[in-house]
């Protein structure tokens, strides 16, 4: 993380912003990272790294064995303190509770952050990724149905600055790999009011998502529902399950008011 744009206002805490860096970069990394790996994806000395490790594991968000260190259950606490702080989650689980059981598969919200979705609420009915998805988990937004919903939802300068920065990096032989081909896609999400990934994350996976708007007409959220490719079909998704789909997701947009 590049924090020199922050360089020079008094408000800023660089020794809090540091520390969070260090637990960011746990994430994808189940096995555990040393000091070096600390220092490599965060950028700080090898010595700055190591330290805030040991902060870490004195205050009972780490632990440590030999040279490499995992985070704690502690750390779900500060999840917890998102989660319990914001309406979206809470109000959207019963609904997609719901919806899971409808649709027989499994249901997930999320919003758009630096670039990916983040998972806020998920009702698994079985598993349809290689990946296991729950809360906090993050997916490119480029190549998932919520991300384009989310992408579409974005001011145009927004999106702009975005595809500029943007490294398109297929997942499968399916994904989209040009970048006006995929703004093509992104209008037409936004002009039909929903998205359909057919394989472009993974293999025998297609998904479908819609947005969740609240009055005033602000995107909030993507809800979504994703399905094995040998049983159901992309004509399947829109017919039967896009209605279902938007019917909850209006239902989350009247319960947040």
């Amino acid at each position: 993380m590049d924090f020199k744009r922050f360089a020079g206002d008094p408000d800023f805490v660089l020794s809090l912003a540091r520390g969070l860096s260090v637990i960011e970069a746990f994430q994808d990394r189940p096995e555990g990272v040393t000091a070096a790996d600390v220092a490599a994806r965060t950028n700080l000395s090898r010595a700055a790294a190591r330290r805030l490790l040991i902060t870490l594991e004195m205050l009972g968000y780490a632990s440590h064995s030999g040279s490499i260190y995992r985070l704690t259950t502690r750390t779900l606490r500060l999840g917890y303190s998102f989660l319990s702080s914001h309406s979206l989650p809470t109000l959207a689980l019963p609904i997609l509770e719901e919806l899971s059981a409808e649709l027989h598969e499994s249901t997930s919200l999320s919003v758009l952050e630096d670039g990916e979705i983040l998972y806020l609420a998920r009702a698994a009915a079985n598993r349809v990724m290689s990946v296991a998805l729950s809360i906090g988990s993050r997916l490119p937004a480029f190549c998932t149905s919520m991300g384009r919903v989310l992408l579409a939802a974005l001011p145009k300068e927004e999106l702009k600055t975005y595809l500029e920065k943007l490294e398109l990096k297929p997942l499968t032989g399916k994904t989209i790999r040009n970048k006006k081909r995929l703004l093509v896609e992104i209008e037409k999400v936004r002009k039909q009011g929903y998205a359909l990934v057919d394989e472009e994350l993974e293999l025998g996976l297609r998904s479908i998502a819609v947005p969740v708007v609240t009055r005033s007409g602000r995107v909030v959220a993507a809800m979504n529902t994703g399905v094995h490719a040998s049983r159901v079909d992309a004509r399947q998704l829109v017919t039967r399950m896009l209605p279902v789909l938007q019917d909850a997701a209006r239902r989350l947009s009247y319960t947040l008011g």
